[in-house]
């Protein structure tokens, strides 16, 4: 029996790898866009994030001349100020069009506020629904926040009065997090990455072992041969997984190699993903092929045709991540019970990995033997469906 399902095994790679869509969907577009993407996206968020940090802001100001000291303390923190709209309302609409991100505007009746000690109101105009207008409002509004405790303590030295005093809490932060720790919240996505490329790897050739051959109409001969459905279902889903597993190795790999090439040191990151880790991590992974695999050639095999085949197996592409994206959006701590789920509970064993932490063998051992059982099924089912009658239908 393992002799048959061998020579289908070996029959369906063979196939496969002349045919250029499986090869490149395979070693390229599944294992290599992700960590392009991620890359990309990352080292452009990073320096945007820091040369705003670092430059000079131009800050158009309306009423420049009421407030000298304050802009004396605005050039200070490395915010220039610079002829702004003629109004408030001028103002608003510069922002709204785009022609400013953020105006400062200082009213006439600022230095006569100042000097009856109340509240002097100053405005910042910004669409905080644009990132850069909302981050430089940010940085302003920080400066205006430092220029007010400056003033609040000139005031109280002035009255001979400790401007310690109006701070009666001394507030300390520990951060206990590490360098690792801090970034697995950014590489925690890496997860569907590699379910996307382990699928993509895979989901050519199940199509075309299954939708694709009955179109071809050459799934008929094959099924007259001496091998039964059984035999033939797990070559074709053997297959199947050896090209997801190429894919996911060489997506990790590929992942490995591109954090070499992210600033994430300049935001006090450091990836624990070296080679262990990425080794570890195939293995955690390789319980999900199967599962990946049987599914798609479940899938498949309901379809008429390689068109149909490719629109249910692209929603087959997301419902993996669906677990753990909830988990991430409403920021569940993992639990045991998440470990019976397939996808995710990788996602959050490898999380567990890149922050460094000691990973739980019990969470281990639920996670491969839930997603092998799982598999399981899976391929037992497919082997059922392969014996119907209707089957060439």
């Amino acid at each position: 029996m393992m002799g048959t399902i061998f020579t289908v095994f070996i029959k369906e790679i063979i196939d496969n790898i002349r045919d250029r869509r499986t090869l490149a969907s395979a070693l390229i577009m599944g294992p290599i866009f992700g960590p392009v993407l991620f890359s990309f996206v990352i080292n452009l968020s990073v320096e945007r994030s820091l040369e705003s940090a670092e430059k000079t802001l131009e800050l158009p100001v309306i009423g420049q001349e009421y407030a000298p000291n304050l802009l004396r303390y605005l050039n200070s923190r490395n915010i220039d100020a610079v002829d702004g709209p003629e109004d408030r309302g001028a103002a608003m609409d510069a922002v709204k069009t785009g022609a400013h991100d953020v105006v400062l505007v200082i009213p006439e009746e600022f230095g006569e506020q100042l000097a009856d000690m109340v509240p002097a109101k100053v405005e910042i105009v910004a669409d905080q629904a644009n990132n850069d207008a909302d981050r430089d409002a940010r940085r302003v509004r920080n400066a205006l926040r430092g220029y007010n405790q400056q003033l609040a303590g000139l005031r109280v030295v002035a009255r001979g009065i400790n401007p310690m005093a109006l701070r009666p809490l001394n507030i300390d932060e520990v951060d206990v997090s590490t360098p690792s720790g801090r970034s697995a919240m950014l590489l925690g996505m890496m997860s569907y990455f590699f379910i996307f490329a382990a699928l993509m790897g895979g989901m050519y050739l199940a199509i075309d072992t299954t939708a694709g051959e009955r179109e071809r109409g050459s799934l008929e001969p094959l099924l007259s041969l001496p091998v039964t459905r059984d035999q033939l279902i797990l070559g074709k889903i053997g297959a199947t997984c050896v090209f997801m597993t190429l894919s996911l190795a060489l997506s990790l790999v590929a992942f490995y190699f591109a954090l070499g090439f992210m600033p994430l040191e300049r935001l006090g990151m450091t990836p624990n993903f070296g080679p262990g880790v990425v080794l570890t991590a195939l293995v955690i992974f390789l319980p999900f092929i199967l599962v990946g695999s049987a599914l798609m050639t479940l899938v498949a095999s309901f379809t008429k045709s390689y068109r149909e085949a490719q629109t249910w197996l692209s929603v087959v592409l997301i419902a993996p991540t669906m677990p753990i994206l909830i988990v991430s959006i409403l920021m569940l701590r993992p639990r045991t019970e998440f470990m019976f789920i397939p996808s995710l509970s990788q996602h959050l064993l490898l999380v567990d990995m890149v922050k460094n932490e000691p990973i739980n063998s019990l969470h281990v051992a639920i996670s491969v033997v839930s997603t092998l059982v799982i598999g399981l099924i899976l391929t037992w089912v497919c082997a059922r469906l392969y014996r119907r009658e209707g089957l060439l239908g």
